[in-house]
C-alpha cells in the first residue's frame, strides 16, 4: 500500500529573499515546502540586488517595516551568520537648485523620522568630491544608512529553514493550483504536492499565480532596473564615499569594493522574465551620471538588470485573499524587499498563522490596513 501523501501546512511559492524568509519564521511552528522555479534560490531579483538599509527610502510602510528591521540586522539571532549583515553607508539624496522644492517636501514627509538632516553645497562636496560643483545644491543626508550583505542575508534564512525541518524544491515552477476539501493540489514543472496553504512569494510572477489559484488582482507590475559596475577615478578611495541618490530618483552612485555601481534608477514596466540589461537604459545612465559627477566612465566591468515588482501605491500586499481559500499574498515589494526582510518575514508569518503582527512592527508605525490585500485603489 502506498504512503500517504504529504499535506504540508504551508506551501510558499517563490525562493527569493521574501519566501525564504517567511519559510524561516514559519518552519518552527509548521511543515513548509519551499517551491522555487530556478535552478537556486533567489535566481531573479534577490541574487541581483544592490541593497541598502536606508530608513529613510520608500513610502512609509516600508520606512515603518525597515525601522523595524534595524534590531535583526545589527543583532542577528545565533548562528544565523558569521558575518556582519550591515556595513555603515551614509546616504544623501541630492538635489539641484531646481529641485529644491522636491528636497523640500521629501524632508517635510519624513518629519522626525530618523533624524535626517538637510545639508548644503559644500558640505555635499566636502563628502563626495566627484560630484560636480555646479550641480550640488543641497540634499538630505541620512547618517544611519548602511549596506546590506544580500549573500548572507539571505543563505541566513535558507540555512535556518533547513535546520527547522523545511524542505526545499528547485526547479518547481508552480503550472497549476487547484483547491478540494482544503487542500491546495500544486502541479509544479517536477512534480505534485499538496497543502493546506499556499503563500505567493512568486515575485514577479505573483499576479500569474494569483490567477492560477482565482485570487483577487493585485495589479502587480514588474519593472526593470538596470545597474552597472564602473572604474573609479585613478587615486580616489571609494571607501567612505556615501550613497548618493538624486531626489527624483534618475540615478544612483554607490561605492562598491572599490569601484562605483551606477544605475538610472529605470523603472520600466515589462512582462516577468528572466530580464536583461538594456542598452539604452546602460547609455541613459552613463549620461545622467557623468553630468552629476566629475567622471568620464571609459569601462562597464559589469552589468545586470533585475526585476523590481509594484503594486499602485507602491507598498507591499500581505494577507490571505478574500476570494481564493488558504491563499496567502506576500508580493509587491518592489526595491525594497531586502531592507524589509525581518521584520516583513515576521509580520506575514504572524497573519499566515492567524495571530496579530507583532507589537515592535506595529509600534515603528506600520498600519495593517496600509499592505492588506483588501485596501482601496491597490490596482489602480
Amino acid at each position: 500500500m502506498a504512503a500517504p501523501e504529504t499535506v504540508y501546512d504551508f506551501a510558499i511559492i517563490g525562493a527569493g529573499i521574501a519566501g525564504t524568509s517567511v519559510a524561516a519564521e514559519l518552519a518552527d511552528q509548521a511543515s513548509v515546502l519551499l517551491l522555487e522555479m530556478a535552478s537556486q534560490p533567489g535566481y531573479h531579483t534577490t541574487g541581483r540586488s544592490a541593497a541598502v538599509f536606508a530608513p529613510i527610502y520608500g513610502p512609509q510602510p516600508i520606512r515603518a517595516l525597515t525601522r523595524a528591521s534595524a534590531e535583526f540586522f545589527n543583532t542577528p539571532p545565533v548562528d544565523f551568520t558569521q558575518n556582519r549583515l550591515l556595513e555603515p553607508l551614509d546616504v544623501i539624496m541630492l538635489a539641484r537648485k531646481d529641485q529644491d522644492k522636491q528636497l523640500s517636501d521629501f524632508l517635510d514627509e519624513l518629519g522626525s523620522e530618523g533624524g535626517v538632516r538637510r545639508v548644503e553645497h559644500n558640505e555635499i562636496l566636502k563628502r563626495h568630491p566627484l560630484i560636480r560643483t555646479e550641480y550640488a545644491h543641497a540634499g538630505a543626508l541620512d547618517t544611519t544608512g548602511s549596506a546590506i550583505d544580500v549573500h548572507d542575508l539571505h543563505q541566513g534564512y535558507i540555512r535556518s529553514f533547513r535546520k527547522s525541518g523545511g524542505v526545499t524544491q528547485t526547479n518547481a515552477t508552480v503550472q497549476a493550483l487547484e483547491r478540494n476539501n482544503g487542500v491546495w493540489s500544486i502541479t509544479a514543472e517536477n512534480g505534485a504536492f499538496k497543502a493546506a496553504n499556499v503563500i505567493n512569494a512568486a515575485g514577479a510572477w505573483a499576479d500569474q499565480v494569483g490567477a492560477m489559484a482565482g485570487a483577487e488582482h493585485i495589479g502587480l507590475v514588474p519593472k526593470r532596473r538596470t545597474a552597472l559596475i564602473v572604474d573609479a577615478p585613478d587615486g580616489l578611495s571609494t571607501a567612505q564615499l556615501p550613497l548618493i541618490v538624486d531626489i527624483d530618483e534618475q540615478f544612483y552612485m554607490k561605492p562598491d569594493a572599490g569601484r562605483l555601481l551606477i544605475s538610472p534608477a529605470n523603472e520600466d514596466p515589462m512582462e516577468p522574465c528572466d530580464v536583461q540589461p538594456d542598452e539604452m537604459d546602460i547609455a541613459i545612465c552613463v549620461d545622467r551620471i557623468e553630468r552629476a559627477f566629475d567622471i568620464e566612465v571609459r569601462r562597464i566591468v559589469n552589468k545586470w538588470a533585475g526585476l523590481r515588482s509594484f503594486v499602485a501605491d507602491k507598498s507591499p500586499v500581505v494577507g490571505y485573499s478574500t476570494t481564493a481559500d488558504g491563499f496567502f499574498w506576500l508580493a509587491g515589494q518592489g526595491g525594497y524587499g531586502i531592507q524589509t526582510a525581518p521584520a516583513l518575514s515576521r509580520c506575514a508569518a504572524a497573519l499566515a498563522l492567524g495571530d496579530a503582527i507583532p507589537t515592535d512592527i506595529v509600534d515603528a508605525a506600520l498600519s495593517p490596513s496600509s499592505i492588506t490585500p483588501q485596501r482601496t485603489g491597490l490596482a489602480a
